[in-house]
């Protein structure tokens, strides 16, 4: 089978790493080709322009970071023309549900498979080949994709074209909306003079526990910010939650206040740090009261410091 990989950012370079490791026959684009490079020595194709990628191949997997670049990159600066007739469009990207609906109309039509299929796990998941991928379109391509999806992580079939992202919308729900939670609950451990990393362990053994409070917990703890997944990226996704729940008349208050809060951390600067940072936006809304003040201060938060001082 011939692979096509178009996106080589946090979550793609170690996604086509596995698929190269497996020993797949990959073509790999990115906008900045330098970034793709690396995967010259592990057997990758580095072509300079989406078009050049998708031409000949089976399969096409897009890994990309919003909508509007998904977009550009599978439908303009590639044509429906450059598409193998039967070949399989796979976007892991998180877009909103009804653009994905678009893309498979679109693809369909023009005698291409189309799956929207996001993931779940960040970049431990993606070096670990255990994402949770959710997945929307025809069962028959699904099934067809298995291979693809088994060297990646964990494929879970959730109903037509679009459906893959209403489940990553409620991943991320979820996600944000837990952050939040754990900043808050550490952070009032903490003020009232008890030691949050014995919270956190405590917390780990009863029913409040949860991959969020094990791994982010710990990150916010060690005040380690280094992007797994970004606050900006966290930020887009509740985005596109609101407006998906505004189209179906739903009204999600936790999620539109964990939006405002992420909205305010990226608005003061720091939409690079992981989106377990949302603890920063919390600690300066109460004053610059630290959750810790024993440990050593991440790079992020020095720049906070800084720009507030």
């Amino acid at each position: 089978m011939k692979v096509a990989f178009l996106g080589i950012g946090l979550m793609g370079l170690p996604m086509a790493s596995n698929l190269l490791q497996a020993g797949f026959d990959l073509t790999v684009w990115n906008r900045t080709k330098a970034k793709a490079e690396v995967l010259c020595s592990s057997g990758a194709r580095i072509v300079d322009s989406p078009a050049e990628a998708v031409s000949g191949a089976d399969f096409i997997i897009s890994m990309l970071e919003n909508g509007p670049i998904v977009d550009q990159v599978l439908l303009h600066q590639a044509q429906l023309s450059d598409y193998k007739k039967g070949a399989t469009v796979i976007d892991m990207s998180s877009i909103p549900p009804e653009q994905a609906k678009q893309h498979s109309r679109l693809f369909c039509d023009a005698g291409i498979n189309y799956l929207d299929a996001p993931v779940s796990g960040g970049t431990v998941g993606a070096q670990n080949a255990s994402l949770a991928i959710m997945a929307g379109g025809n069962s028959s391509v699904f099934d067809l994709c298995q291979p693809l999806f088994n060297t990646l992580g964990k494929a879970t079939y959730i109903g037509p074209a679009g459906s893959g992202q209403l489940a990553k919308c409620a991943n991320q729900a979820i996600v944000g909306i837990t952050i939040g939670a754990v900043s808050e609950a550490l952070l009032l451990a903490a003020e009232g003079g008890a030691n949050p990393e014995a919270v956190r362990e405590a917390l780990m053994g009863g029913f409040a526990s949860s991959r969020i409070l094990e791994l982010h917990g710990q990150r916010m703890i060690d005040r380690e910010f280094t992007p797994g997944a970004t606050s900006r990226v966290q930020l887009k996704d509740l985005r596109t939650i609101l407006d998906t729940a505004r189209a179906q008349q739903l009204t999600l208050p936790l999620a539109q206040q964990t939006h405002d809060q992420y909205l305010e951390l990226v608005n003061k600067g720091f939409e690079e740090v992981d989106h377990s940072g949302l603890l920063l936006q919390l600690e300066l809304l109460n004053g610059d009261r630290r959750l810790s003040d024993k440990r050593t201060k991440s790079p992020a938060h020095t720049e906070m410091e800084d720009s507030n001082a």
